[in-house]
């Protein structure tokens, strides 16, 4: 069973920036896709950002180009997810997920992990 935990929420003041970590156990990492996906309050999970299985290429909701970069590291099964410039519209709480596809994707019912998410908050 593969198992997602995620890091580095918190609170940061619009225009700041966070590092989002998620480390993954129990699975082939490296030849999984990993992404992440949000949802704020009152509102559908949607799709922030994929990558594929060797980094090959990388897919990005329109809200956050230019603002979020997603990178993994398959020697430490972790999958990162910079974000800049951070606007109060960020706010919700972000989910890691792994589909065991190497390809990444923004459909929400390719990956097949989810992690509990972390929250984030960016004060306006």
């Amino acid at each position: 069973q593969v198992q997602l935990v995620e890091s580095g929420g918190g609170l940061v003041q619009a225009g700041g920036s966070l590092r989002l970590s998620c480390a993954a156990s129990g699975g082939t990492f490296s030849s999984y896709a990993m992404g992440w996906f949000r949802q704020a309050p009152g509102k559908e999970r949607e799709f922030v950002a994929s990558i594929n299985w060797n980094s090959a290429r990388t897919y990005y909701a329109d809200s956050v180009k230019g603002r979020f970069t997603i990178s993994r590291d398959n020697a430490k099964n972790t999958v990162y997810l910079r974000m800049s410039s951070l606007k109060a519209e960020d706010t919700a709480v972000y989910y890691c997920v792994a589909r065991r596809h190497g390809s990444g994707s923004r459909v929400t019912d390719d990956f097949e992990y989810w992690g509990q998410g972390t929250q984030v908050t960016a004060s306006s």
